[in-house]
C-alpha cells in the first residue's frame, strides 16, 4: 500500500508541495519580522506564493494536491469567518446599522460593477459589486486590539460594519454564483438550508447527554480530540449538503462555523477552538493563500491596465464601504467616522475567495481578479495605518455598556 501511494506523488508534485508548505512556515515569521509594525501574514503568503510560482521563479506549481489542499483551506477559511460572527460578541445594534449600512454599499457596488462592465470590464457588474462591499474583519481585529480601539466606540462600529462586511458577501456569491435553479427556488431552498442550519444548532445547544459530555472533556487532552472531530464532520457535512442543495460549498462552510460558533461560545469551548485554529491557521488557510499567490496573474497586474485597475479598485473599496460609515456619523463625529470608512474598506481575504469562486464560474476574467486582488493586499497595508491615523487625533470614547433593550449577538 505505501508503494501505491508513493507511486502516485511524483518528485515535482512533492517538491512543489514542501515548498508550499514552507512559504507558509516562512510567513508567519516575515510578517513580524519588523519591530515597529506587524504585516498582515496573508500578503506575506501571496507576495512568496508568487515568488515561487511560474510567472516569477518558477520553483513550483499548483497540482492536483495542492489544489484539494487549497479548497480545504478555502472551506475552513468560510468555517472561521462563521464562527468569527459569533465569537465577536457584537451588540445586536450594531450588526443592524452594520447590515443597512452593508446595504447601501452594495447597491452602491452593484451600480458601479455594473458601469464598469458596461464600459468592457470582463465581470459580472454584482460580483464586483460583492467583492467591493466586504470587509475584512479577521485582519482588522487583532489591529484594533493592539491599538486599543476594539473597546472603544469606534471598535463596536468596526464590528458591526465588519461582520455585516463577512456575513451578507458570503451569503449572495453562494447562492447566486450557482445559478442551478431560478431566483425564486433557490430563495425557497436557502430558507429550507437556514432551517436545516438552525435545527442542527439547536440540536447541538440543547442535546447534551451526560456521558457524550464526558467523553468531549476527557478526549481536550488526549489524542481522541472528539470535539475537533465533531466540528470537522459538521464541515463537511454541511459542505455536502450546500452542494447537493445547488449552493456554493462556502454555505455550508460558513454555516457550519456559524454552529460550531454558538457551541463554543464558552470560556471550556476556547480549548476546542485552540485546537481547531491550529489546523486551519497552521496549516490548510496557509496552503490556500500562497496557493492563491501560485496561480496569480502578475504580468496582468503589472501592465498599464492592470495597475491602473488595482487603483481603480482600491478607491472603490474606500467609496463603497465608506458610504456604510456615514450612518455612524452622528455618534462618533467627523475623524472617527473617516476612520471606519478606511476600516472598513480594509478587504483581501474575502476577495481573494470571491476571486476564486468568481473565476471558476467564468463570472470575472483572470486579469481583472489580479487587479481586485492587488488592490486587496494595498488595502490591508495602508488602510488600517491611515484610520488609526486619522482617528486617534480624536479622543477615543470607550464603548459604553450594552443596554437592556440590545442585546449581544
Amino acid at each position: 500500500m505505501h508503494t501505491l501511494a508513493a507511486a502516485s506523488v511524483t518528485s515535482t508534485q512533492a517538491r512543489s508541495l514542501v515548498l508550499v508548505l514552507a512559504c507558509s512556515a516562512a510567513a508567519a515569521f516575515l510578517s513580524r519580522i519588523g519591530r515597529r509594525a506587524v504585516v498582515p501574514t496573508v500578503v506575506i503568503e501571496i507576495i512568496l506564493g508568487i515568488a515561487i510560482g511560474p510567472e516569477a521563479l518558477g520553483w513550483a506549481t499548483p497540482n492536483e494536491f495542492i489544489r484539494f489542499l487549497a479548497n480545504l483551506g478555502l472551506a475552513v477559511l468560510f468555517f472561521f469567518a462563521g464562527l468569527e460572527v459569533v465569537e465577536r460578541h457584537v451588540p445586536r445594534g450594531s450588526i443592524i446599522r452594520g447590515t443597512f449600512g452593508w446595504a447601501i454599499s452594495i447597491a452602491l457596488g452593484i451600480a458601479l460593477g455594473y458601469t464598469l462592465s458596461h464600459f468592457g470590464l470582463d465581470s459580472a457588474g454584482w460580483l464586483l459589486g460583492v467583492a467591493l462591499s466586504t470587509t475584512s474583519l479577521g485582519t482588522l481585529v487583532p489591529i484594533l486590539s493592539d491599538s486599543g480601539v476594539l473597546p472603544t466606540r469606534l471598535g463596536t462600529a468596526v464590528l458591526g460594519t465588519g461582520v455585516a462586511g463577512e456575513f451578507w458577501p458570503i451569503v449572495v456569491i453562494s447562492v447566486f454564483l450557482t445559478g442551478v435553479y431560478g431566483a425564486a427556488t433557490e430563495v425557497v431552498l436557502l430558507l429550507v438550508f437556514g432551517g436545516i442550519s438552525i435545527g442542527a444548532a439547536l440540536v447541538a445547544l440543547r442535546a447534551r447527554p451526560p456521558r457524550v459530555i464526558t467523553i468531549l472533556r476527557d478526549t481536550l487532552e488526549s489524542t481522541g480530540q472528539a470535539a475537533v472531530r465533531l466540528s470537522i464532520l459538521l464541515l463537511g457535512a454541511l459542505v455536502l449538503l450546500a452542494i447537493d442543495v445547488g449552493f456554493d460549498f462556502v454555505l455550508g462552510a460558513f454555516a457550519a462555523g456559524l454552529i460550531v460558533g454558538l457551541v463554543l461560545n464558552s470560556p471550556e469551548g476556547q480549548l476546542v477552538k485552540i485546537r481547531l485554529e491550529g489546523v486551519a491557521f497552521g496549516f490548510l488557510i496557509p496552503v490556500y493563500f500562497v496557493t492563491t499567490g501560485l496561480q496569480f496573474d502578475l504580468d496582468s497586474l503589472l501592465s498599464a491596465r492592470g495597475l491602473a485597475l488595482a487603483a481603480l479598485f482600491l478607491g472603490l473599496l474606500l467609496v463603497v464601504r465608506g458610504a456604510s460609515a456615514l450612518l455612524w456619523l452622528g455618534d462618533l463625529g467627523g475623524r472617527q467616522t473617516a476612520g471606519l470608512a478606511l476600516y472598513g474598506a480594509t478587504a483581501l481575504p474575502l476577495i481573494v475567495a470571491i476571486v476564486s469562486v468568481g473565476t471558476e464560474h467564468g463570472a470575472i476574467a483572470a486579469n481583472v481578479g489580479a487587479s481586485l486582488i492587488g488592490a486587496g493586499m494595498i488595502s490591508v497595508l495602508v488602510y488600517p495605518l491611515l484610520a488609526g491615523a486619522v482617528s486617534r487625533v480624536g479622543a477615543l470614547v470607550v464603548a459604553a455598556p450594552v443596554a437592556a433593550g440590545e442585546s449581544e449577538f
